[in-house]
């Protein structure tokens, strides 16, 4: 089943109580997901050569000073930001790609959430309650966020198996429904040179979006071309260095809601989280159409 949320701040002050916001919205869909909860947050970006590394081990007593002394000496630069629960947030003195190849040579029991500029990816198992709790979601701010809510139906619940998933450079994606063509899509997307670290399909629809992207496609002709490649049923969430957006399989038996005020937009598998929000009673409130891609950027919104 699962459930997505999503929250796009156009007004500073929801920018600064974006992780409480988030909170919230998250915890109202537990019922739709209680096996383990993530989120993508954009905040802080890092200046330019520079990247910013989520990291997760499975090691509760993991000693991350070790893992920065390690980038600092490869890269010259490098700093632990952030100790969230099981994850840690690294900035280094390098290109997210060398960065990130470094970690995965050099520390493979690590798994890298997400790379790039901007974006934070936290996730784990158990309970949307707990997980908000531990990671102490409600003290982020930042620009923009997805979150997803799991109940596991195609692989077993991990925590490399929950969403978001990321498989580029400040990139993510969550996604509530089922892919029925992605094995074959992973061998085809692994041809082409993108690596995959689950057996989750929802990883494989994160995989052809960079892949596309890579491509030279824009995120609206990237997404346009899901209807096209992707058998299955879904409504996707994804989210970039400057904005998200949102897409529905052309039948659209996946539930999703979107909202817009003055000083947000959201999205949500129901209602009720996005009742949460200041302003909702007011907000224009629409279900997506299917096959339609929404998109909202800093620059503005396109349809």
């Amino acid at each position: 089943m699962c459930g997505i949320v999503g929250l796009f701040a156009k007004a500073p002050r929801i920018e600064e109580r974006l992780g409480e916001h988030l909170a919230a919205m998250l915890v109202q869909m537990s019922s739709r997901g209680p096996d383990s909860a993530g989120v993508a947050v954009y905040r802080d970006p890092v200046p330019a050569g520079s990247s910013k590394l989520t990291l997760y081990s499975p090691d509760p007593h993991e000693h991350w000073g070790a893992v920065e002394d390690g980038l600092r000496e490869a890269f010259g630069g490098c700093d632990v930001r952030e100790l969230r629960a099981s994850h840690a947030v690294l900035v280094v003195d390098a290109e997210a790609d060398a960065a990130e190849a470094w970690v995965r040579e050099q520390r493979p029991d690590l798994r890298v959430m997400s790379a790039g500029r901007v974006i934070e990816i936290y996730k784990e198992v158990g309970s949307p309650e707990e997980f908000v709790d531990s990671f102490r979601l409600r003290d982020l701010h930042g620009t923009h966020a997805l979150g997803h809510t799991r109940m596991a139906t195609e692989s077993k619940v991990t925590t490399e198996g929950s969403h978001p998933f990321s498989t580029g450079l400040d990139l993510c994606l969550v996604h509530n429904g089922s892919l029925s063509n992605h094995n074959r899509l992973r061998e085809y997307l692994r041809r082409e040179g993108i690596e995959f670290q689950t057996e989750n399909d929802t990883e494989v629809a994160a995989g052809y979006l960079a892949w596309r992207l890579r491509e030279g496609a824009t995120l609206e002709q990237a997404l346009e071309g899901c209807l096209e490649d992707l058998d299955g049923f879904y409504t996707f969430a994804v989210g970039t260095a400057d904005g998200f957006a949102v897409l529905r399989d052309p039948i659209a038996c996946k539930p999703a809601v979107l909202a817009e005020t003055d000083e947000w937009v959201a999205m949500a598998s129901e209602w009720r989280s996005i009742a949460v929000l200041p302003g909702a009673a007011e907000a224009r409130a629409w279900e997506p159409e299917p096959a339609v891609v929404y998109v909202w950027e800093r620059a503005g919104v396109a349809v």
